[in-house]
């Protein structure tokens, strides 16, 4: 996140919203890896995801239970700027599947 923040802080505002996508996924990839890890560690199977159902209301849940420990996490790692950044991620994920949704709709 440090590395982030620096790089902001040299590229400028211009460049924030590659920024944070570049982070969310670094950060995306780091969980997914660490629930695997822990899966295999107790002999849990990963189950795959059905298709039905509505996709907002996974998308909305991961959200709010990510958004708890990456809150905790960025404000103690770097203040109101790491939260801004990490809630920043959290709605520009929320706001693509939004628009892809709509998009699907169309």
């Amino acid at each position: 996140m440090r590395a982030t923040l620096e790089a902001r802080r040299d590229l400028g505002p211009e460049y924030e919203t590659a920024l944070i996508e570049s982070f969310v996924s670094r950060l995306d990839a780091t969980i997914a890896h660490r629930v695997h890890t822990e899966m295999h560690a107790t002999g849990m199977r990963w189950a795959q995801p059905r298709k039905a159902g509505n996709p907002s209301i996974t998308i909305a849940l991961g959200s709010m239970g990510i958004g708890i420990p990456l809150t905790a996490i960025a404000a103690a790692a770097a203040g109101s700027a790491g939260l801004l950044l990490a809630w920043g991620g959290i709605v520009a994920i929320n706001v693509a599947h939004a628009l892809s949704r709509r998009r699907e709709r169309d």
